[in-house]
């Protein structure tokens, strides 16, 4: 090779040398290359949302009772032996998964772990192992927004913006943390609020157990008489809101909010009749002989068996299907209609936002204006269909003293750190539909009821009860030919000075394990059982 040669390889390789250290120097004077490259080794991880708790009326928590945590894992740590026993199936499957992953994550266990050395940043479970009232409150979709019933109703009250807080972990290559640092705990206001119900938490857990015990399906309503606000709200069977995907095949309709689900109401309606009877003067009476006949339908008492002569308290008492279809028939369909409307069948009784009970089906002038669908209206049959929480706002009617109110379900929302009440929801406002003099004789006639008639298994309460059963045919049969009936007992507690309404509905039933009128009976036990508490609201917690 030539000198030449040489110097011009070598000059070639000094140029090329020059090129590589001015870009070197260019790198080197670039900071967002250096913040690049600071960012690349600092992970942040998202914490759950904090969501607003609905709390009872005394301001006892009803969702986040049970404590959890989120625990931050970094490699080298051994996290998978030390936290396997600590958290739950689905969080020990993500144990696994991260077992040589080299970043942090978080991990949902049961306790602080702070004593083992694990960082733990505080996040209540949502729902407890027990859940109370879950039709009611509802549950969440899988991106933690409420999907039905008041979570969904309240959703952008109790999410608020959706800010979430986050934690910033500076991480070596290998995903521990870098030395001399601490990861950064970083809080974000949603400002998502809590949502005090009027359901109390001793008479909720009460009437659950009841339920738990006895029923198959159905529900047990129990309204605070003076306000109508609701104390209790049982549906059954239930679904775990942790686990709904168990319940989607399961039997009973688990997942239907029966206390606003239309049935046929049968005998519970007769109260509505009474009523109109006492307050249009129209009082006869009726010779029984146990079938009535209407433009040649047959109307029979239960079982065909004749009452001989009763009057309006006796026919209550004996349930007399004919004797309700004669005054239905004096008192005509409009005058019978414009009651049962007074007394709030037929209309949607709003909760929160578009949740609602349905309006049931009340039966139009034209189709009453045949005396034999009169007559079946007149004993709660027909096309006529109610919900529980109607039946239980007509029976509150009698024991307030003729004065309608609509049940509602929220008192208000509060700012769950200080318990302030950050806004009052307004209390429907009462309207008078019956005088006290009518409400007063009828709720006696109820009383009667219970201590002589169809109402039995209800009596023997301390200060007594008043109400009325019914058994609703439904039309539907089993496979063996017999036909499903709606049990039903609405009533009031105790006789005098009535404090709380309650309604129990059996529904879809052949035999049950126990008559409504007795689960009422229960029910009202443990209501004086858990004293004053159960239906005093509070404004904080």
């Amino acid at each position: 090779m030539s000198g030449r040669r040489v110097l011009a390889l070598y000059a070639a390789l000094l140029l090329g040398f020059g090129v590589v250290l001015c870009r070197l120097y260019t790198l080197a004077q670039n900071y967002s290359y250096a913040s690049h490259a600071a960012a690349q080794t600092t992970v942040t991880l998202t914490l759950p949302s904090r969501r607003g708790n609905f709390y009872d009326c005394n301001g006892l928590l009803l969702t986040g009772v049970e404590q959890r945590w989120q625990a931050l894992c970094f490699p080298g740590e051994n996290g998978y032996a030390r936290l396997y026993s600590y958290t739950d199936p689905q969080g020990q499957a993500l144990l696994y998964r991260n077992r040589s992953r080299p970043a942090p994550f978080l991990l949902e266990v049961d306790r602080d772990l702070s004593a083992l050395g694990f960082r733990c940043y505080p996040a209540a479970q949502r729902y407890p192992s027990a859940p109370l009232c879950r039709h009611l409150i509802g549950y969440l979709d899988g991106e933690g927004r409420g999907a039905a019933a008041l979570e969904k109703a309240l959703d952008e009250v109790l999410s608020g913006t959706g800010a979430q807080d986050v934690v910033h972990c500076g991480v070596t290559a290998r995903g521990t943390l870098r030395a001399g640092q601490q990861p950064e705990w970083i809080r974000r206001d949603s400002g998502a609020a809590g949502v005090q119900l009027t359901i109390s938490r001793p008479v909720q857990s009460a009437a659950e157990a009841v339920a738990a015990q006895y029923m198959t399906t159905g529900c047990i309503l129990v309204l605070d008489v003076p306000t109508a606000a609701v104390r209790a709200w049982v549906s059954v069977p239930a679904y775990d809101p942790r686990d709904l995907a168990a319940s989607l095949e399961a039997a009973g309709s688990p997942f239907l909010d029966r206390p606003l689900a239309c049935y046929a109401a049968g005998s519970v309606f007769k109260p509505v009749v009474a009523a109109a009877g006492l307050e249009e003067r129209s009082l006869p009476l009726y010779q029984c002989t146990g079938a009535v006949a209407v433009e040649g339908q047959v109307f029979r008492c239960a079982g065909g068996v004749p009452h001989g002569e009763v009057d309006l308290a006796a026919a209550l008492a004996k349930s007399c299907n004919g004797y309700f279809v004669q005054l239905g028939q004096q008192l005509g369909a409009q005058k019978l209609r414009d009651y049962a409307e007074a007394l709030g069948f037929g209309q949607n009784i709003p909760l929160a936002g578009r949740l609602a009970a349905q309006p049931g089906q009340l039966p139009s002038a034209q189709e009453l204006a045949q005396k034999g669908q009169l007559a079946n209206f007149s004993f709660g049959q027909g096309s006529f269909l109610v919900t529980p929480l109607q039946v239980a706002a007509m029976m509150n009617t009698l024991a307030a003293g003729g004065v309608y109110r609509q049940p509602f379900v929220v008192q208000g929302t509060l700012e769950e750190t200080t318990g302030e009440q950050l806004q009052t929801f307004a209390r429907p406002r009462g309207k008078r539909v019956l005088s006290g003099e009518t409400t007063a004789a009828l709720r006696s006639m109820l009383v009667q009821v219970v201590e002589e008639g169809t109402a039995q298994d209800a009596k023997g309460l301390p200060g007594g009860a008043g109400g009325k059963t019914g058994t609703a045919q439904t039309g539907q049969f089993s496979p063996e030919g017999a036909e499903y009936k709606n049990l039903w007992f609405a009533g009031f507690y105790p006789a005098e000075k009535p404090r709380y309404t309650v309604v129990v509905l059996q529904d879809r039933q052949q035999t049950a394990a126990a008559s409504s009128p007795e689960l009422f009976a229960r029910v009202c036990a443990a209501l004086e059982a858990a004293g004053p508490r159960g239906g005093k609201m509070r404004g904080n917690h």
